[in-house]
């Protein structure tokens, strides 16, 4: 098939989940056989050239880039508070510089498949429809009005109404974009379930994010083990865990176990952020080069989420790495995981307090659950197989 993938930021570097989910199944489609171009915006937040693409990469599929501002702009949101029923996060992502790129490639190429990779490519329909006779499948990284209803529950203040206005808003959004595209392609059967209350009508597929297993090598530690959190640290779900983390979880676990180690990676932190960071036994890294080596250097893994949805890839990654984790009920949506199996699932503090030391007490349970965890991606997550799922429902819908 010739398939078209529209994005909202680079897939490549491959730094955040949503990245990651782009790029491996653009990789998991070339690997089998299909052609596949990638549109994708170049935001300035997530800004990258296309020199620096490694070259076999590039040789798997036709990256294209159209820069796009999408910056967050105060008087901007302000006025469109007011004066528009768009949701802000929508109106950043129209831009008539990428509706020109898109029908230059639709004109260029007749596609089998064209693939919106989240909500706010879904604008781009009508035009698609003008200059394409091809099947278009949204592909819903999350539900996304879920993501700042939750944060607006945990803000206090003018914050917490803009967010449930905003919220508001995008839920409006969603639903109007609802059964404009042919198919759609959740990421989360729990995901599917709401996006199926809320009006879809549409041939549906659910289809995780792969992982390529030949690109993981677990390695479990014979050091003093130590905790460790990765994630975008400008995204307020990630910020908020983490203060929660540090705020409820953190000042017990060093009266346990005193020499304990909480070491932090991530792009974009605030310094509001880096602030409350420092803390005995708090290690801040920023942004690192190799997030797999990062990995490799400590034992579990916490993800204290208490808003967001969709899928946490980075979770996806460490069980893929061999790690023990920690994590929140929101955390692990959508994994189908089983609690002291694959993932310890803690909702209060006083459970991730004892979860975490329920591991650190026992090296030997760190390493069993890691075990255990790498397995489970081997059986449901494998990359290969995943993409050629999807591209069987694909077909199947085209005949």
């Amino acid at each position: 098939m010739n398939i078209l993938q529209l994005t909202n930021k680079p897939p490549y570097p491959a730094r955040d989940g949503g990245a990651i989910a782009m790029l491996n199944l653009t990789l998991g489609f070339a690997r089998l056989g299909h052609r596949v171009t990638v549109l994708s915006m170049n935001t300035l937040k997530h800004h990258t050239n296309a020199s620096n693409i490694p070259e076999e990469m590039a040789r798997m599929a036709d990256f294209r880039f159209v820069q796009v501002d999408a910056g967050i702009n105060p008087l901007a949101a302000l006025f469109n508070l007011v004066f528009s029923g768009m949701p802000y996060n929508a109106v950043r992502f129209l831009s008539k510089e990428y509706e020109r790129q898109l029908v230059s490639v639709l004109k260029e190429n007749r596609f089998d498949i064209i693939q919106l990779e989240g909500l706010y490519l879904c604008p781009y329909i009508p035009l698609i429809r003008k200059h394409s006779d091809a099947l278009v499948v949204y592909r819903a990284h999350n539900v996304e009005h879920e993501i700042w209803a939750r944060t607006a529950l945990m803000s206090h203040g003018a914050k917490k109404w803009y967010l449930r206005n905003l919220s508001k808003r995008i839920e409006r959004f969603e639903k109007d974009c609802l059964n404009t595209y042919d198919m759609l392609v959740p990421i989360t059967a729990r995901d599917e379930s709401i996006l199926e209350r809320m009006g879809n009508q549409k041939p549906s597929f659910v289809s995780s994010t792969g992982i390529d297993m030949d690109n993981m090598k677990p390695v479990w530690n014979s050091h003093a083990p130590s905790l460790f959190h990765i994630g975008s640290l400008d995204w307020s779900p990630n910020q908020e865990g983490l203060l929660w983390f540090l705020f409820n979880c953190w000042v017990p676990l060093r009266k346990a176990f005193p020499d304990l180690e909480m070491h932090i990676a991530g792009r974009n932190a605030p310094e509001w952020l880096i602030r409350k960071f420092k803390r005995p036994g708090v290690v801040f890294h920023g942004e690192i080069d190799d997030a797999h080596a990062f990995m490799r250097e400590h034992s579990v893994m916490v993800v204290p989420l208490l808003s967001g949805s969709g899928m946490r890839i980075k979770i996806i990654e460490g069980m893929a790495m061999g790690k023990a984790i920690v994590s929140t009920p929101v955390g692990a949506e959508g994994l189908g995981v089983t609690h002291e199996e694959q993932v310890m699932v803690a909702d209060r503090p006083d459970e991730f307090v004892q979860s975490v030391q329920t591991l650190l007490s026992d090296p030997s349970r760190i390493r069993k659950m890691g075990e255990q965890a790498y397995a489970f991606i081997g059986e449901h997550f494998d990359n290969r197989v995943l993409a050629g799922k999807l591209a069987g429902f694909y077909q199947n819908c085209r005949s």
